[in-house]
């Protein structure tokens, strides 16, 4: 059954997908709204589809691939709906409903069957580590969005072709402040889920810290963002910079999220 709504929700969101484009095409503001609420229709499927795991599974669903990406999906969907009821960033989804669509996609090409925990992973730290980390993934998924959507529009105001695609885009000083606050944010979370991390290495297998490639690359991603926020609030990184930077930051988390575990095998490969 959870895989069913899981397949309703995912159809949803491409749904949802569309709408953003047509709104983009269009600037229907109705359009927008009505995307809006299919996006939110597919969150609440995919809400259910996750409980019935959790549920089904006895343990957090945050093990496999299917498991992770499904929740990076969920979680960048919840993420997006908050920050637009605060904020109204004009086409933000356009550029995140694909991504989440993304995401459902490699969540659907990977087994969905609920295995036995390892020994490893039954604790309690399960869900607060990974949820933790996983948000904060969502978060700067969020930045790096806006980030895409700074150096299109400042390509467009460059070229001084101001043409169909400046009028749907927010104003560069909005959309480096947006991707700045999402940065803070996701930020202290991605640090936290590292630190919880470390804690529960230590109570598995005895060390804190192993230089496990996972843990490595997970350092690696720490230390970009962690000069990124640095630039921007000493130094006042704005702009160009900080955007490409966002980009480099979030390919970097890329591979430590999904690269590492099938090019790196180590202690923390766990997902299939």
């Amino acid at each position: 059954m959870d895989r069913f709504i899981f397949q309703l929700a995912f159809f949803t969101y491409i749904a949802a997908t569309a709408g953003f484009l047509v709104n983009v095409i269009t600037l229907r503001k109705d359009v927008e709204r009505i995307a809006t609420r299919i996006l939110l229709a597919g969150l609440a499927l995919h809400t259910v589809s996750i409980l019935l795991r959790w549920l089904h599974g006895q343990h957090a669903p945050l093990v496999s691939f299917y498991d992770v990406f499904s929740f990076l999906a969920w979680s960048i969907c919840a993420a997006f709906l908050l920050f637009q009821a605060g904020h109204k960033l004009k086409a933000l989804g356009a550029f995140v409903s694909p991504v989440i669509t993304v995401f459902m996609i490699l969540s659907l090409m990977h087994p969905s069957q609920i295995l036995p925990l390892p020994p490893a992973l039954q604790s309690y730290w399960l869900p607060i580590h990974a949820s933790i980390s996983i948000v904060s993934y969502a978060l700067l998924t969020l930045s790096f969005c806006i980030s895409i959507m700074y150096l299109i529009q400042e390509n467009q105001i460059k070229k001084k072709q101001l043409g169909a695609i400046f009028k749907r885009l927010p104003s560069l000083q909005v959309l480096d402040k947006m991707a700045e606050k999402c940065l803070k944010i996701g930020f202290p979370l991605l640090t936290i889920g590292i630190i919880t991390g470390s804690i529960w290495a230590e109570q598995a297998w005895g060390s804190y810290w192993s230089w496990d490639p996972k843990e490595t690359w997970s350092l690696i991603t720490w230390f970009l963002y962690a000069a990124l926020l640095h630039q921007r609030l000493t130094v006042g990184w704005r702009g160009r910079k900080s955007a490409y930077m966002t980009i480099i930051g979030y390919l970097t988390l890329l591979f430590t999220f999904i690269g590492v575990t099938y090019l790196l095998p180590g202690a923390h490969s766990y997902a299939t």
